[in-house]
């Protein structure tokens, strides 16, 4: 690993990250939830690679410039949201490492990880996916369920919990939940 480089791609990757208007604890959200998804990799997986770190850090990179707003109130308007989001986070952490100086091979393994390739064969990207939903639990699941439907919930946890490993379920399980949120996981669990 270039020490430099490595620290360069992080300094740019926040520096994007730390445009979006959107504030969660004072701060930019986008970065708030990169250095969070970060520390959940680095928990889950110490020795982690410097692609799976740099996936980790833009892993929602410019998030707001795509709002879910922006396409369909439906499932198939969502999935596709989706599916777009995680192409345009490829192509922009793709062109910050290019400008940064990485190899064509690190850049399209930072890119699968970003579109989560060959899930659930691939380890490190099994490791991007249990963090991701452990950032859910953690940080967005009492304020989601706090506006949704039980139902709703349940289903969510439901597919995150499909998801996970068991070292990832856990680590959920030691996360401090309200009673609404260990209501709603204990009965997504006995499902």
């Amino acid at each position: 690993m270039n020490a430099d480089k490595f620290q360069t791609a992080l300094a740019r990757f926040d520096a994007e990250n730390s445009r979006d208007p959107n504030q969660e604890a004072g701060r930019p959200r986008e970065l708030l939830y990169a250095e969070r998804l970060t520390a959940w990799v680095l928990k889950l997986c110490p020795a982690a690679s410097e692609p799976l770190r740099l996936a980790a850090r833009c892993q929602h990179i410019c998030r707001w410039e795509s709002p879910r707003a922006s396409y369909p109130a439906t499932r198939p308007g969502y999935l596709m949201w989706r599916a777009d989001l995680k192409k345009f986070h490829a192509e922009k952490s793709g062109a910050i490492l290019r400008e940064v100086g990485y190899d064509a091979d690190t850049i399209l393994r930072v890119q699968a990880l970003n579109l989560k390739k060959n899930f659930p064969a691939d380890p490190e990207v099994r490791v991007l996916e249990d963090a991701l939903c452990l950032v859910f639990l953690e940080f967005q699941f009492a304020a989601l369920a706090a506006r949704s439907d039980a139902d709703k919930m349940i289903n969510a946890v439901r597919k995150s919990w499909e998801k996970m490993t068991e070292a990832a379920r856990a680590e959920a399980l030691k996360l401090s939940f309200g009673e609404r949120e260990k209501n709603l996981l204990g009965q997504a669990l006995r499902g």
